[in-house]
């Protein structure tokens, strides 16, 4: 059920930015809102790249610092981020509800840039975990922030198609940061990658302050806001199962996108194809955003949602079974395509559902709960294979979690559809009686 008001309230301009905007949905996509969730869908890239960068230099980090770094270490420093991002998404997402989104945005990427510019500076494994800890409050803080405004710039109808879209950054900045990796890293060494994020600093950050409208209401809402509303009647049951659907749906994706080249390796493929295997994950990361985003508008986030997370689990099962490569490739985009695809829908199914004044701690709840998931797959992951069961143990788990996913998107589809009833049943009745008045 769609709480937001859907009339349309005139925008202020300013020399800078505007503000004042309605949190209302507007009647039209202008100019102006265009450019701002481009801005917006600019930083969304590069919180991809600095959440996948990491993946592209461990190795480095372990072989060419003298940091002491194991491979169990390094998967302790790389689930820092992680940690952040859970905290990031908590509380910046309360925070743009009440501190405006224009400046949480521009915080959080701000945040994100400078200390992940620092990494590359890092002298010893503990000051560079710290410091992708740090980096991860400003990553975690960015996606609901942004997905919060540009949910109040776009007309209604589109709202699902764009926040859709607007994820696909992830996937994109993480390809660019593994392709950047190749031939970056052999020429100037590990640290050149996080100086990449100067161009997020120096080009999208002032992008930012020019175009990013703010759209804070102006006026203290009469509903109360924080998570003491969002966890209370009448969103308590609907806000824990978004955000046990988002954490399910997390740990499928993070884990295979943690361990799918290793565990291709173990499965006898030699590392270049490991690597092609975990391409076409992210490939079909790129088209789920699209494809979903077209399936979302047409037949509603949480439907395409419920079908996007079943496809995602079938594919995972059907390599268990150890089918041919070419069948291996296609189970693996339609993974990519559905557990990405399941996370843009219900991000844009939360951004939908909830009051303005609500969203973006929404947003921010769905998301950090559903962090939880991020940070327990890579470790669920290696416990399994440690635990001597296997490739298809990791399959089974990511599977499972998928399946899982779709049968909460099922609970959230039917209490909508139940709130529905009542309300069209309430409208009847009270149509009646006043006409028998």
């Amino acid at each position: 059920m769609n709480h937001t008001p859907s009339a349309a309230a005139p925008e202020r301009t300013q020399r800078r930015h505007f503000s004042g905007v309605s949190p209302d949905a507007p009647a039209t996509f202008s100019r102006r809102s265009a450019a701002a969730v481009l801005v917006c869908w600019l930083l969304v890239v590069f919180d991809g790249y600095d959440l996948i960068v990491y993946g592209t230099v461990q190795s480095s980090l372990i072989t060419d610092t003298g940091w002491g770094l194991s491979k169990a270490t390094a998967g302790t420093v790389g689930s820092m981020a992680f940690v952040g991002m859970m905290i990031g998404a908590i509380f910046a997402g309360r925070m743009s509800d009440s501190w405006g989104r224009r400046r949480t945005i521009i915080l959080c990427a701000t945040v994100f840039s400078a200390l992940t510019i620092l990494c590359a500076f890092a002298p010893n494994a503990y000051a560079f975990g710290g410091l992708r800890l740090l980096a991860g409050i400003g990553l975690g803080g960015l996606v609901p922030s942004a997905n919060a405004l540009v949910a109040e710039m776009v007309p209604a109808k589109w709202r699902s198609t764009i926040a859709t879209l607007m994820m696909s950054g992830v996937p994109i900045g993480g390809s660019v940061a593994a392709l950047a990796g190749i031939p970056l890293i052999p020429a100037f060494g590990w640290p050149v990658m996080f100086l990449v994020a100067a161009v997020a600093l120096l080009v999208i950050v002032p992008l930012g302050l020019w175009f990013l409208p703010e759209t804070l209401p102006p006026t203290k809402p009469a509903e109360p806001v924080g998570f003491k509303s969002l966890l209370r009647a009448p969103h308590l049951g609907m806000s824990l199962l978004f955000a046990v659907a988002t954490l399910v749906t997390l740990f499928a994706w993070y884990g295979l996108g943690t361990w799918l080249p290793n565990l291709m390796q173990l499965a006898g493929y030699n590392l270049g194809s490991a690597l092609t295997f975990a391409l076409a994950l992210n490939l079909g990361a790129v088209v789920g955003s699209v494809a979903t985003a077209w399936a979302g508008t047409r037949f509603g986030p949480v439907p395409t949602a419920i079908a996007a997370a079943a496809v995602a689990a079938v594919a995972l099962a059907v390599l268990v079974a150890g089918p041919p490569v070419m069948v291996v490739y296609v189970m693996l985009v339609l993974a990519g395509v559905g557990t990405h695809g399941t996370q843009c829908l219900i991000i844009a199914a939360v951004a939908s559902h909830y009051p303005a004044h609500l969203r973006g701690t929404a947003l921010g709840w769905a998301l950090g709960v559903g962090r939880i998931g991020a940070v327990a797959a890579p470790q669920v992951g290696g416990l399994l294979l440690a635990a001597g069961l296997g490739v298809n143990s990791n399959f089974i788990a990511f599977a499972g979690a998928a399946g899982v996913a779709a049968i909460l998107l099922g609970a959230i589809r039917a209490r909508i559809n139940n709130a529905r009833t009542k309300a069209h049943d309430s409208t009847i009745t009270t149509s009646v009686g006043a006409s028998n008045a």
